[in-house]
């Protein structure tokens, strides 16, 4: 099966983008607090402690995304609930930042948004392809499970 491996795979990519993505912005508040510059008349402490909750935020996004995946493939269940929207969020969120990332950083940023984005669709529908019920037969064979009750008999005519 395909399942548990993408499931797996997911939650090591999400983990390790959550972590990333908290240590560049805490890192570029570092930056901003460092050199005391301020953009558009902004207060560069605020914009230092803005950067850096806000890449604290995002990562513990991701790690609960990954945490999310890490269940999926640790259950081999799909997600339901709160964990699917996360996930589909998760998602949406790549294909965003896939397509800001091609103009502004470049194709190699843009490739890795898209294979997230993919890997998250990818254990969304495979986990929702198999857990759909069978499809029940038709009731006009014999012997198909249906009702044990045999039907009246009809009247006989003396």
């Amino acid at each position: 099966m395909v399942r548990r491996p993408v499931a797996w795979i997911v939650a090591v990519v999400l983990f390790a983008e959550a972590l990333g993505v908290a240590a560049l912005n805490w890192f570029l508040g570092i930056v901003v607090d460092r050199q005391k510059m301020s953009l558009a008349g902004l207060d560069p402490d605020m914009m230092s402690v803005s950067s850096k909750i806000g890449g604290v935020v995002f990562g513990l996004y991701f790690a609960l995304c990954g945490l999310v995946a890490l269940l999926v493939a640790l259950r081999d269940h799909r997600p339901a609930g709160l964990g699917r929207v996360l996930l589909i969020s998760a998602a949406v969120v790549h294909g965003l930042l896939g397509a800001v990332t091609w103009g502004l950083v470049g194709w190699s940023a843009f490739l890795f948004m898209v294979l997230v984005l993919g890997l998250i669709v990818l254990l969304l529908m495979t986990y929702e392809a198999q857990e759909r019920p069978a499809p029940r037969p038709s009731r006009d064979t014999p012997g198909d499970g249906g009702s044990p009750v045999s039907p009246p008999a009809a009247p006989t005519v003396p």
